[in-house]
């Protein structure tokens, strides 16, 4: 074994001190432009802001109330898949007509959720409507996780749609898509809408500690509590009837807790339209499982008037 003499040991420890003072300066370095950068740094409006791509599926009747149909976080035009073509089938035979609403990551669109022009989408829905099947005087959104956050922003803020759907929604509005993090899902004349600021270290922490999403999302909300009240999305404002469904074991967002949140600002708001929530055992990918509930709340409360 080889003896070190004591200049030896005074200059190995030396070294070794250096070396961590050295790893300590970039960690904190690193952590310090991280936390600037996301921060400070904004990415550029995508260059298809305000642009929507969609299809329409009509049957042979006149006067059809439209269905407006949106997916969530996945991208693209999720309605017009084949993994919705039964359900669509289903719509078209009650007398429905379906608008598949791609509204990020398709050709023609923001690449991501971030900071999508909520103007934009309800114009194309007005386009729409006016083909000569429909009847404009009859629409409902119908949306899916990312997507139920989105139709009830919508509805909030355009009061001539007739009826929501909400599968497995949020009740806040959640930041875009990036890495910063720092701006919103949403614009509404060309201002974003407002969101929760998620404090990235504790999620990170609690992420890497439990490894479970949807727990992790529920603790910050609760912990956060009264700071994300502005960015609650104001669902006593929907002009007509609203219908929730959320899973009891959803392992993407704790979206029992938020249809919950949802129920209670209605309550508290006294909402004058019938309004109801369904919360079934199941995923949060199980929503295609319970369309019957679906279906009996659109021909009670929105086909047959309200």
């Amino acid at each position: 074994m080889i003896s070190l003499g004591k200049k030896s040991k005074n200059r190995l420890l030396r070294i070794v001190m250096r070396t961590t003072l050295a790893i300590i300066s970039i960690i904190v370095v690193l952590v310090l432009g991280f936390f600037l950068f996301t921060n400070l740094y904004t990415p550029a409006v995508s260059k298809n802001y305000g642009k929507v791509d969609y299809k329409l599926y009509t049957g042979s009747l006149d006067n059809q109330p439209l269905i407006v149909a949106f997916g969530g976080s996945q991208g693209g035009n999720t309605w017009t898949e084949s993994y919705w073509s039964e359900i669509r089938r289903d719509f078209l035979n009650q007398g429905y007509a379906i608008l598949s609403i791609g509204y990020a990551g398709t050709e023609n669109t923001p690449e991501t959720i971030e900071r999508i022009s909520l103007n934009a989408i309800y114009d194309t829905i007005k386009q729409v409507s006016r083909h000569p099947k429909i009847d404009s005087d009859k629409i409902a959104l119908l949306g899916s996780s990312k997507g139920g956050e989105l139709v009830l922003n919508l509805a909030s803020r355009f009061d001539d749609i007739d009826a929501v759907v909400a599968l497995v929604p949020s009740h806040v509005t959640y930041p875009g898509y990036t890495v910063t993090g720092n701006t919103s899902s949403w614009m509404y004349n060309d201002q974003e809408v407002e969101f929760i600021r998620i404090p990235f270290f504790k999620y990170i922490y609690k992420l890497l500690t439990t490894g479970d999403m949807s727990q992790v999302a529920l603790e910050i909300l609760k912990e956060e509590g009264r700071s994300f009240e502005q960015a609650e999305i104001k669902v006593e404002q929907i002009n007509g009837p609203l219908l929730l469904l959320s899973a009891k074991n959803d392992e993407a967002w704790p979206s029992d807790y938020m249809s919950n949140k949802i129920v209670r600002r209605l309550e508290i708001n006294r909402f004058e339209h019938h309004y109801e929530h369904f919360m079934f055992e199941g995923s949060h990918y199980d929503t295609k499982q319970h369309f019957d509930v679906v279906f009996k709340f659109l021909d009670k409360h929105f086909k047959a008037g309200h």
